[in-house]
């Protein structure tokens, strides 16, 4: 459904609040992180690796976007939702963050994973 080479995907930030789930279909204001620093909807991300196939049977293929992060902000949030500003904000994935992670006055980072086939933040695998 989504085209990860043209539309455009934001990270909100969640407090331990929200009721995100796998059945959370598009972003929500409810249990949205109200800070300094932070502005409602959250950032623009880049996708920094673009769909792509690889490994052996079974194939898997993955995309990743880039670390974001919030200067000069107190959040405390305990996970996020990643969605599609140009598909009526569609969700694409939750993220939850294993607890509540803090910044007081600092940088809060989202640093996603390794882009590749065993790591990437969105896999998708078959054979």
């Amino acid at each position: 459904t989504f085209n990860f080479t043209s539309g455009t995907f934001k990270i909100a930030l969640y407090t331990n609040a929200a009721a995100l789930t796998q059945l959370t279909s598009a972003y929500t204001t409810d249990g949205e992180v109200v800070a300094s620093g932070y502005t409602a909807g959250g950032n623009t991300l880049t996708v920094n690796q673009v769909p792509i196939i690889g490994g052996s049977n079974p194939y898997t293929a993955y995309i990743s976007f880039a670390n974001t992060s919030w200067a000069n902000a107190t959040i405390t949030a305990n996970g996020a939702l990643i969605y599609n500003t140009s598909q009526s904000n569609a969700a694409v994935c939750v993220l939850a963050f294993g607890g509540d992670k803090t910044s007081t006055n600092g940088t809060f980072a989202v640093n996603f994973p390794t882009a590749d086939a065993s790591n990437a933040i969105i896999r998708l695998t078959a054979s």
